[in-house]
């Protein structure tokens, strides 16, 4: 399978991520891939090509891409852009799932598009603003946003072929959501495996095929992206950090958060106090 499965992890003040896109600048290509969130990309200037399960649509200002659970896809930024991405979690629609745990929105254009746009542009200065009460300003655009997904976007029909190809990529994104509330704990390949019923062969194929990594490498991304939030925002002891988001010791988060930042977290930690005393 030529494709990855993402990790989104909500920001931290509200219960989704919402971001600019990195490809920003131009003369970006993001690979294929999927995750459990869904996805809007909300396209202000410039333009992107997106390409869903093989086929492709051109977005133009003004325009936005409903990505859905499961759904693989890429993206092509060859210039630069004023996009506003949004990673909802599944678990928001949950009371709104027609059969299979399953919920589809259409990418056919709507008359509510120009409103959908003006809220999320809206909701992202308001939250980049940061003024008193931003948070609840910003939960009440974000249920609002959610409101006409399930009102306007949903499709209520949809057709077997799209239930069994979300259910391919559903057993892995329930035992990755299962590992992501888990993470604290020892969770070794073989106790995942019969808890879901798998042998650990079958399902550390599962995460090669699908995920196109290995478990342990899966795991430690996600407890690295706990630990880091915990490295920059409070003042824990590095051995703390470690044994909190379920590393062996700190020399096991060490070493993965060397391989994907090129520093010792003591190190990190150092170089954001100097920057802050600078700024």
């Amino acid at each position: 399978m030529e494709y990855s499965h993402e990790f989104i992890m909500p920001n931290d003040d509200i219960p989704f991520k919402m971001f600019v896109f990195e490809g920003k600048d131009g003369n970006y290509v993001r690979e294929k891939h999927w995750h459990r969130s869904v996805e809007i990309f909300a396209l202000f200037e410039g333009e992107l090509r997106f390409f869903l399960n093989e086929k492709e649509y051109p977005l133009k200002p003004g325009e936005f891409m409903l990505v859905n659970s499961n759904e693989i896809h890429s993206i092509q930024s060859p210039k630069a852009n004023r996009t506003i991405v949004l990673q909802i979690p599944l678990v928001t629609f949950e009371n709104y799932y027609t059969e299979e745990r399953f919920i589809y929105f259409s990418h056919s254009s709507r008359l509510q598009d120009e409103e959908v746009m003006r809220l999320i542009e809206d909701m992202y200065e308001t939250y980049a603003r940061r003024d008193c009460g931003y948070e609840l300003k910003v939960l009440g655009q974000f249920y609002l946003l959610v409101y006409l997904l399930v009102t306007k976007y949903r499709e209520m029909e949809v057709s077997m072929d799209l239930v069994r190809q979300n259910k391919k990529l559903n057993k892995l994104s329930a035992i990755t959501a299962y590992m992501e509330d888990h993470y604290t704990k020892d969770l070794s390949l073989e106790s995942l495996a019969k808890i879901f019923g798998y042998s650990p062969t079958y399902l550390s194929r599962m995460f090669q095929k699908y995920a196109r990594t290995n478990y342990k490498t899966y795991l430690d991304h996600i407890r690295l992206e706990y630990a880091y939030k915990d490295l920059v925002n409070t003042s824990d002891a590095i051995g703390e950090i470690a044994s909190n988001n379920g590393f062996a010791n700190s020399k096991a988060f060490a070493k993965v958060f060397k391989r994907k930042y090129g520093m010792l977290p003591s190190e990190y930690r150092k170089r954001q106090a100097e920057t802050q005393v600078v700024t």
